[in-house]
């Protein structure tokens, strides 16, 4: 069977691509910008990429055309699917039909910390001897690539509340049927998509009506949003959890430096190493070791997943250290992710930490955390700001005039400015969920110039 894939180098959809190829199938596909290293991992796995989407690539004739969320009517090459009534389906979709109906999906959703719990949740599996499949919206450490098919039961996915596609409107992860479901965390987001949050929680309530009474629900204690969530109505055992020791349910604390105690109604149950900066990252591993244990691994197997660990690319993820001056890349672009990223590091950090953001996603765009931006950012010593282009309001007009902050509309100039101001014992934590206009190299020529690495 030979699919083409509309979309193919977002990391979900060459993620799609990779577990179809491991399928057997001939996969081919398009984008508008097709570059490394999406556009290299898909080569290796012998993909065919089209550059654009012109009319003509129909000329391949495939089975099946799979249509990602960033395709839209008006587009030449979907009106001509719909012309010629070529079948096309969804990622979701295909993802569903032809891999997940027969597996134990085990369905990480939430607005923060999908993607790193994911990834822990797929790591513990497979340090426990077994092949699950997995489809992570980032790469993990311990794997270095994003996607897998598996030959397990399991499979661990990050369910997100994005829309499906064009002509599905409906959050993706309404798709997936999963027998365990993490609910991390529930915030606005994707003002784009949603005009409240009412409109989100009525996406997961879908969800939740559609996990069986057989099935599990791990989800955040002391969450409002997740609180109303529950009270709409859940068919299915759920376990709640909260970080900081608690004497009823599930909870973890540091224990020392570098190790975290986990507890069950105040009590004890196991301690594993734990090197990871950050009040989420104990959230995130509580999610991931009641996922696997509810799903029926023991509890020593899930300490000795966690244990080793790595963490995941982009998620405050180390570029180098230059003489002293750490660089790290953090994909935090929601108000809430970005404080409590910058939170964990000062915990984590003896010295100063200097931020670098760049408001880029659509909601940050529209304004939509406008107000919530100062605190986000008060826990950096100094930070600085990229005013995007095109952008209807302007970043100074909201942020706090007692904040150590600075509103920039050059690159360059950022990371002059930054690597100028930057002294050995701190960390520069660099935030946005793009490219940043080739800011880490940069920074890289910058420091190692100014310091020896």
């Amino acid at each position: 069977m030979h699919i083409h894939i509309l979309g193919i180098c977002g990391t979900f959809m060459g993620g799609i691509a990779a577990i179809a190829r491991q399928a057997g199938l001939r996969v081919t596909g398009s984008d508008q910008k097709v570059y490394p290293p999406m556009s290299d991992q898909l080569r290796a796995l012998d993909i065919d990429i089209i550059e654009g989407f012109g009319v003509e690539q129909l000329d391949l004739k495939p089975d099946l055309i799979v249509v990602g969320n960033v395709m839209s009517r008006g587009m030449p090459i979907i009106e001509e699917i719909l012309n010629r009534k070529l079948p096309f389906c969804s990622a979701p979709q295909w993802l569903y039909d032809c891999v997940l109906k027969d597996r134990h999906v085990i369905a990480v959703s939430g607005t923060h910390g999908k993607t790193t719990t994911t990834s822990m949740v797929s790591w513990i599996l497979e340090q426990a001897g077994l092949n699950p499949g997995y489809l992570v919206g980032g790469v993990p450490a311990n794997f270095d690539v994003s996607a897998r098919l598996g030959s397990d039961p399991f499979f661990v996915i990050e369910a997100d509340e994005y829309d499906t596609a064009f002509f599905n409107k409906q959050a993706k992860f309404l798709n997936y049927r999963p027998s365990t479901l993490v609910v991390n965390n529930i915030e606005f987001d994707h003002a784009d998509i949603y005009k409240d949050i009412d409109a989100i929680l009525w996406q997961f309530h879908q969800l939740l009506r559609m996990l069986p009474a057989n099935g599990n629900c791990i989800a955040l204690g002391h969450d409002t949003y997740t609180d109303q969530l529950l009270e709409m109505g859940c068919w299915t055992p759920v376990t709640r959890f909260v970080a900081g020791r608690s004497v009823t349910g599930w909870s973890a604390e540091r224990s020392g430096e570098d190790h975290l105690a986990f507890y069950c109604d105040g009590e004890l149950q196991g301690e594993c190493y734990w090197p990871h900066p950050g009040e989420f990252n104990i959230e995130n591993a509580l999610a991931a070791l009641l996922a696997v244990t509810s799903a029926g691994l023991s509890l020593q197997a899930a300490l000795d997943g966690l244990a080793t660990f790595r963490g995941v690319k982009r998620r405050m993820e180390l570029l180098g250290d230059f003489g002293g001056v750490r660089l790290y890349d953090d994909f935090a672009h929601h108000p809430t992710a970005i404080q409590r990223s910058l939170e964990g590091m000062k915990q984590f950090n003896v010295g100063r930490v200097l931020a670098v953001l760049e408001p880029r996603s659509n909601t940050m765009k529209m304004g939509a955390h406008a107000d919530q931006l100062s605190a986000a950012i008060a826990p950096a010593d100094k930070c600085w700001i990229m005013q995007p282009d095109g952008m209807s309001w302007s970043l100074s007009d909201v942020l706090d005039t007692s904040l150590s902050v600075e509103v920039m509309s050059s690159v360059d100039a950022i990371v002059a400015l930054v690597v100028a101001a930057a002294k050995p014992g701190d960390a520069i934590v660099i935030m946005s969920n793009g490219s940043f206009d080739g800011i880490y190299g940069k920074f890289r020529a910058a420091l190692s110039a100014t310091f020896a690495e």
